[in-house]
């Protein structure tokens, strides 16, 4: 436990800052799922306006370092593809 008074505040900021940080990383995944089902149910629209949806998410995560750039791109990569190899 925290004994001086700098410490508590520091780790109250902590706390405060892994509680946004995984709203935010929440947010993210959640997106990512909706382009997911999006393609497994088959709808092609329906998942590029998901994957249109999740792009600028996955890129403001990268912006406040949630997530690393290069899985952002690979995420966004791996979707694109799906949804390119439905119209195959």
């Amino acid at each position: 436990m925290a004994n001086s008074v700098s410490a508590r505040k520091r780790a109250r900021q902590a706390e405060r800052h892994r509680q946004h940080n995984a709203s935010l990383r929440s947010h993210v995944r959640t997106r990512i799922k909706q382009v997911l089902r999006a393609i497994e149910s088959g709808d092609k629209d329906a998942a590029e306006k998901a994957y249109q949806a999740a792009v600028p998410a996955i890129d403001r995560s990268v912006s406040k370092g949630i997530m690393h750039a290069n899985k952002a791109a690979r995420h966004k990569s791996r979707l694109n593809q799906h949804i390119r190899g439905m119209g195959a």
